[in-house]
């Protein structure tokens, strides 16, 4: 099959069995409480570009998991496009870890990655058992998904400097 082919990823298993999950990082910024995670989303974008950017390296799948914003015919190149055209935190952060061709793209109706969406089924095609969560917020969406994946018997782990949420103290007490 030819490089890139998304059919050869999926037969390949994940390296290590990892992959690393990027919710709702692609984000306009533009909700109320997002005045509490524009100060901190820059420095998490950088934490997770690293992670991307390694993870590339090791052979471990990437996979963006990110909120509709109520727009229910949207995809990826809609919901980029849109941040790209909000304010300055939301541009900054989609121009700097907006999501590659062969990353896969996931999105969610509500706060949890798996809840109604095709996660469930493409991690396993993965060969994926241990999930790295990043993202915002660590106390909402991150949480749910968190949660999620550990009914589903998945290791976690989410370093905390991946992770914002509005408050500190409440990132703190995220999984």
């Amino acid at each position: 099959m030819a490089q890139g082919d998304k059919r050869a990823e999926i037969e390949a298993p994940a390296a290590g069995g990892v992959g690393l999950l990027i919710i709702d990082m692609i984000n306009d910024m533009a909700f109320p409480g997002a005045e509490g995670l524009r100060e901190k989303a820059p420095s998490v974008a950088e934490v997770v570009r690293s992670l991307r950017d390694e993870a590339e390296r090791l052979g471990v799948p990437v996979v963006y998991v990110n909120d509709n914003y109520g727009q229910w015919h949207s995809e990826k190149s809609r919901i980029v496009k849109a941040c790209l055209g909000a304010n300055e935190t939301g541009q900054e952060i989609a121009t700097h870890i907006a999501p590659r061709d062969d990353d896969y793209f996931i999105i969610k109706p509500q706060f949890s990655g798996f809840y109604a969406t095709n996660l469930p089924v493409l991690l396993p095609r993965l060969g994926v058992n241990r999930l790295v969560l990043t993202g915002m917020a660590a106390d909402v969406c991150v949480l749910f998904t968190a949660a999620d994946a550990h009914m589903r018997e998945y290791q976690i782990w989410t370093p905390r400097d991946a992770v914002a949420s509005e408050k500190d103290e409440r990132a703190d007490s995220s999984p």
